[in-house]
């Protein structure tokens, strides 16, 4: 059995462990059913990507819901009408909400072509999805970042800190060296990628490497990561509408990983994701 490593929500987690996690933790029955079901719904995406007549419109159809869902994660709510607007505005003239969903959009796109050119996943890719979405230029966060993730919404709970990623340039440079060789190399860590998929996205989570962004930066990763694997030729999937209507099921997933080392349940939410998720809606 592995060891569970020390947790204080209000501490950095700079014994945040590296991947790959334990074998007992991600292989079991349960998730290699979901797994299974989640491989199938992907094959039969891709293969009716592959049947339309006009592939590009689609994919930008399902990009722009795809940015707008992703946004209303982080409560930034934009109507329709609003973000059909802006598609006939110049940079210079585009204002609120609308604006960040353009900017995940373009994000999007621009780690699209970064993964088509050079198929890795670096810093140079992370730190160019998450300045075009933020529209920021920093980059990985500074030794004198003091981060915190509080708890949103309404309620006695409100404003009381669920999570403290790990602190300091170099530790979280570190990390995120892990991540990239947990993703890039197949050989090294021979996983299904949907588990990789899963996992990583717990873990760029966590590591929280910039000061904003990390989670419209993190679900643009694990699609780029689909696409790099083969299981997905363009950016067609549509993840976050399922995560808006589950907010609390995913932020406590992801906090139960970190406590409890639950990878467990993390993964199966994930794959059923995938798997509910994978058509146009």
């Amino acid at each position: 059995m592995s060891k569970m490593i020390p947790y204080d929500r209000n501490k950095p987690f700079n014994n945040l462990p590296l991947l790959p996690p334990p074998d007992e933790k991600v292989m079991t029955i349960e998730i290699l059913t979901a797994l299974n079901n989640a491989n199938r719904a992907l094959a039969e995406l891709k293969g009716l990507a592959r049947k339309l007549p006009n592939q590009s419109m689609l994919v930008n159809t399902i990009a722009l819901r795809e940015a707008k869902a992703s946004t209303e994660i982080e409560n930034i709510f934009t109507t329709e009408d609003e973000l059909y607007k802006a598609l006939t505005l110049k940079e210079q003239d585009l204002q609120g909400n609308a604006k960040e969903v353009l900017h995940y959009r373009q994000a999007l796109w621009t780690g699209f072509q970064e993964i088509i050119d050079r198929d890795v996943f670096d810093e140079k890719l992370i730190i160019k999805v998450y300045q075009t979405i933020s529209q920021l230029k920093d980059g990985i966060r500074s030794d004198q970042t003091e981060t915190v993730i509080m708890k949103r919404g309404s309620g006695d709970l409100r404003g009381t800190v669920v999570y403290t990623p790990p602190r300091g340039n170099k530790i979280i440079k570190e990390k995120l060296d892990n991540l990239y060789e947990f993703i890039n190399h197949d050989d090294k860590f021979n996983y299904d990628p949907l588990i990789k998929m899963a996992v990583s996205h717990y873990q760029f989570e966590a590591i929280h490497p910039f000061r904003d962004g990390n989670g419209r930066t993190g679900r643009i990763l694990s699609i780029l990561l689909l696409i790099q694997k083969k299981l997905l030729e363009v950016p067609i999937l549509y993840l976050s509408t399922y995560l808006t209507k589950q907010k609390e099921d995913y932020y406590q997933y992801l906090n139960d990983v970190s406590a409890r080392m639950s990878w467990k349940n993390w993964i199966i939410y994930m794959l059923k994701l995938l798997k509910k998720h994978h058509c146009i809606q």
